[in-house]
């Protein structure tokens, strides 16, 4: 899965869970409800920490600067905000090109990390998978974060 491709995906889930904790929390403070935010908060709670993930690996690979990286970061904390970044990164060209996995022994530490976490991409799935889980988790034991 390309930078692109990965990032868009990612980008739309995050917006959608968006609109299902809003339209749970327009339930709950209308008083039809509380289940929709017991059940699209976690929902997008996860989707949120997969998006920041996802956001961090491309940053690093595409190389943008910190600028780029900080509001991609961002555009995840305002509703629906990552598919309007994510469409403008990638008519800039931001998301071109594939997996930086051939880098040199002197490269910079963080470009052999990324080399070899892109390099094994079901390995490193599944330990940043596990990651973003044991993160879900404890938020969901430290609990909401507005009372």
């Amino acid at each position: 899965m390309t930078p692109l491709k990965i990032y868009r995906t990612t980008a739309i889930i995050e917006a959608v869970t968006w609109g299902l904790l809003i339209l749970g929390m327009v339930l709950k403070y209308t008083g039809v409800t509380e289940s929709g935010v017991s059940a699209a908060g976690p929902v997008h709670g996860l989707a949120f920490l997969a998006f920041v993930v996802v956001t961090i690996l491309v940053w690093m690979n595409n190389r943008w600067s910190a600028g780029q990286g900080l509001l991609g970061l961002f555009s995840a904390v305002i509703p629906f905000a990552t598919v309007p970044f994510e469409q403008a990164v990638a008519r800039r060209g931001g998301l071109d090109g594939g997996w930086r996995t051939d880098v040199g022994a002197d490269a910079p530490v963080r470009d052999r990390i990324l080399a070899v976490l892109v390099g094994r991409p079901y390995a490193s799935a599944g330990v940043l998978a596990v990651a973003v889980l044991v993160v879900f988790g404890t938020l969901l034991v430290v609990g909401p974060p507005f009372g």
